[in-house]
């Protein structure tokens, strides 16, 4: 997960036409004007089954401007229409009256990136009292309900980057830049990598810098651990959306930034997947990443919302895109999608969502 507001612009004011099997779209909107916008049109070429779908993202960041632009072309693929999406600037409050507003706007289902696990619950239940299902994709809530949780196994997350760096550095510090602890990624991420750590690699110590999924703080948590602890060995960044450019900032400044292969190098793994990342790991200045599927996330948060619009329920499981739905202690199913490691070996792989065409 990794804020400027993006541009919202009002949604087109549209009236349905409902259409029966004897009274065609021509007798209801024919020649009046009154925007109504008709089910399998020549133009739309959309449904109105599921018509309109309210999109909420978190924050303005390289992952998720990489999804805001995926969500479009994923829902045009799948013959939903969107309204466009609004961007909740890294403010939770914001959110919740983001939701609100979709729902004046008579959405018929939303999907939203909580920005906190536990804060976006006034926005679940507003949706709840309205019947509108909605998909959260990327964090699952603490509580509330939605239909799915379209997400990576975020602690598989904090493993990977445990195994990697203990491989590597095998005694000495490393420094972990965590993401936001409200959030259950950023939960997921320390925990685990702190665990493995503990567990595999007693010759490592891990030091914290809590960062909140914020730019500033990452480079000032660096800056302030390098000030005490010259000797760091490698760090994990838990979301190179928000952290890649001031921790190589940071490094550099600091004379600290040296390729692989220098005996010098600090080793970094990084997640998201952005294409800044595998950049980054072609040049030498990172080790490894994990790659959120950014374009999964949104082809299925829109296959999901479009099913529970439909009434369809979902079941933990094997699915047919090879991740796995399971069902959470707070009762909600999550759909864990794959996430891979990145190296120098694999950085070049067309499938990877950070090589699409920019």
């Amino acid at each position: 997960m990794s804020g400027q507001r993006l541009g919202r612009g009002p949604a087109p004011h549209r009236t349905r036409c409902w259409v029966t099997a004897t009274v065609t779209l021509a007798l209801l909107c024919g020649l009046a004007a009154t925007g109504c916008e008709s089910a399998g049109t020549a133009e739309s070429g959309r449904t109105t089954a599921v018509d309109p779908i309210g999109v909420v993202v978190p924050m303005n960041s390289p992952f998720w401007q990489a999804y805001e632009a995926a969500v479009p072309r994923q829902a045009q693929a799948q013959n939903v229409h969107t309204l466009p999406s609004v961007n909740s600037n890294s403010d939770i409050q914001q959110q919740i009256s983001d939701i609100h507003n979709l729902i004046t706007k008579h959405v018929r289902g939303l999907v939203v990136g909580p920005l906190d696990s536990a804060a976006i619950r006034p926005g679940l239940s507003a949706a709840e009292r309205v019947g509108v299902p909605v998909v959260a994709v990327d964090v699952t809530p603490d509580s509330g309900t939605v239909a799915m949780v379209v997400r990576a196994d975020n602690r598989a997350f904090g493993r990977k980057a445990c195994h990697y760096l203990g491989r590597a550095v095998k005694t000495g510090k490393v420094v972990q830049v965590q993401g936001d602890l409200a959030s259950v990624n950023g939960r997921d991420r320390s925990e685990a990598f702190s665990a493995c750590m503990a567990k595999n690699y007693p010759g490592i110590k891990v030091l914290d810098v809590p960062a909140d999924w914020q730019p500033a703080k990452a480079a000032a948590g660096l800056e302030a651990r390098f000030r005490v602890d010259p000797d760091i060995k490698g760090i994990y960044l838990q979301a190179g959306g928000d952290y890649l450019e001031p921790a190589l900032s940071t490094l550099n400044r600091r004379n600290a930034l040296f390729p692989v292969g220098d005996p010098r190098h600090l080793t970094i793994v990084s997640n998201d997947g952005i294409p800044q990342e595998l950049d980054a790991i072609r040049s030498g200045e990172i080790d490894a990443t994990v790659s959120q599927p950014v374009d999964l996330y949104a082809k299925y948060a829109i296959t999901y919302i479009k099913k529970a619009i439909a009434g369809q329920s979902f079941a933990p499981g094997p699915t047919d895109h090879h991740s796995t739905i399971v069902r959470l202690p707070s009762g909600l199913l999550e759909d864990r999608l794959p996430a891979p490691l990145v190296t120098k070996r694999n950085v070049d792989d067309k499938t990877l969502w950070g090589n699409s065409p920019r």
